[in-house]
């Protein structure tokens, strides 16, 4: 799970497995595998970082041929 903010300053927890994609519009809307919707405080960037550090905490990140590092495991 990861923590943002609705616009309305509310915090709320998503679980970053379910998002499909995050855009801009500008505000930042988070659309999920489901098609629900979630516009938030936080920047495309700073979502992105929170997924992403999410992933590695779970170990869906371990791999590094999932991660774009291939050549660390020779």
């Amino acid at each position: 799970m990861i923590e943002l903010t609705r616009l309305n300053g509310k915090p709320f927890s998503l679980n970053a497995i379910y998002i499909e994609s995050v855009e801009a519009f500008p505000d930042t809307t988070i659309t999920l595998t489901t098609g629900r919707k979630f516009i938030v405080l936080e920047s495309e960037e700073e979502v992105r970082n929170r997924v992403a550090l999410f992933y590695r905490s779970i170990q869906i990140l371990s791999n590094p041929h999932l991660r774009g590092d291939e050549n660390e495991e020779e």
